[in-house]
């Protein structure tokens, strides 16, 4: 199996860490060429299929998480008072309310020349990108009503024990995002050298805006919290019948944060910057990181992952990573 063997292993880890850990935890609490003008079946949306936003029906009770929510004054206005205006916020699945959002503004976050290999560097490399995203992604989510807050970082040399289990698990390299605290948990080794045999990002592009782009991803899966997604996302999962129904859910969820990642990594691509080779370079890495056969299908094929983050960068909007909207053929 050789190089596909390995990443197979590496993804397959990946699964057991995302899915099982922190669904739990949710629960409880293709070259490398430059030629980026015709891109490959990429999903195509036009502005007709921007989804509408009729009001979502009242939750019935469940073991799904509650949306955290302003509550509700507990005293009526004055007669000097405005009357209270409460904001409905659309949180399904296909019609959240976020897909309005639009672009991410253009921000200057500049990644220097840290060394992935430096446990320092790296570290302050990820947290200072880290405050550029929730700078990029804070102002275009109130505007549509949502409560924002940023995650929380927990960013070791070698690993640790988070809310939502070790990181890294065992024979894995993979950050995750903990829904339970709202806490980003990566390993630097791990990610730039890989872990047993799972094979580092830094093994597959050395430069750091590989790793980078992975961690604008763990971000996605913020944003996704916070706007009802992940809560959608797990009441759905918990009404499937069926395992292959499950991870076709979860397929959905990973390529959306992935979409995510794209538009962020285009959002700063002046100032980062991302130049045309390097966002050659990071087209090309997303090809090679997904589901392989014989591992479960919780991910995407690397293709639809190489898709889904190209479509986060060229097509730029937040409807346009409505991942739940889009054919089955495109998040297999």
């Amino acid at each position: 199996m050789g190089v596909i063997g390995v990443l197979g292993a590496v993804f397959g880890s990946l699964a057991a860490l995302f899915v099982m850990i922190v669904i739990g935890a949710a629960v409880i609490g293709s070259s490398s060429s430059s030629d980026t003008s015709n891109p490959v079946a990429i999903p195509t949306y036009d502005a007709s299929d921007e989804p509408s936003y009729e009001p979502s029906e009242e939750p019935s009770e469940s073991s799904e998480p509650t949306p955290s929510r302003s509550e509700e004054p507990t005293q009526q206005p004055t007669r000097e008072e405005e009357p209270d205006t409460t904001v409905t916020l659309n949180t399904s699945l296909k019609n959240n309310t976020m897909y309005r959002a639009g672009t991410l503004p253009r921000l200057t976050c500049q990644g220097g020349n840290a060394s992935i290999f430096n446990h320092s560097q790296l570290k302050a490399l990820i947290l200072k990108t880290g405050n550029c995203m929730s700078k990029a992604w804070k102002p275009i989510l109130e505007k549509q009503g949502f409560q924002f807050s940023s995650p929380n970082y927990a960013i070791a040399a070698k690993g640790g024990r988070g809310a939502c289990g070790d990181y890294p698990s065992a024979g894995s390299m993979v950050p995750y995002y903990c829904p339970r605290n709202n806490t980003i948990y990566a390993s630097t080794s791990a990610m730039a050298r890989g872990n047993g045999n799972a094979r580092g990002y830094g093994q597959i592009i050395t430069w750091h805006g590989g790793i980078i782009s992975m961690m604008a991803h763990e971000y996605g899966h913020h944003v996704q919290n916070i706007t009802g997604l992940t809560n959608a996302w797990w009441s759905s999962t918990l009404d499937s019948s069926s395992q292959s129904g499950k991870l076709a859910l979860s397929r959905r969820l990973e390529l959306q944060a992935t979409c995510f990642a794209g538009m962020w990594m285009r959002s700063v691509a002046s100032s980062y910057p991302v130049s045309t080779s390097a966002r050659s370079r990071l087209y090309w890495f997303y090809g090679q990181v997904g589901d392989y056969p014989g591992w479960p299908r919780d991910h995407g094929k690397p293709v639809n992952n190489n898709r889904w983050f190209r479509q986060g960068w060229e097509r730029d909007k937040a409807y346009q990573c409505n991942t739940w909207a889009a054919s089955s053929s495109t998040v297999s």
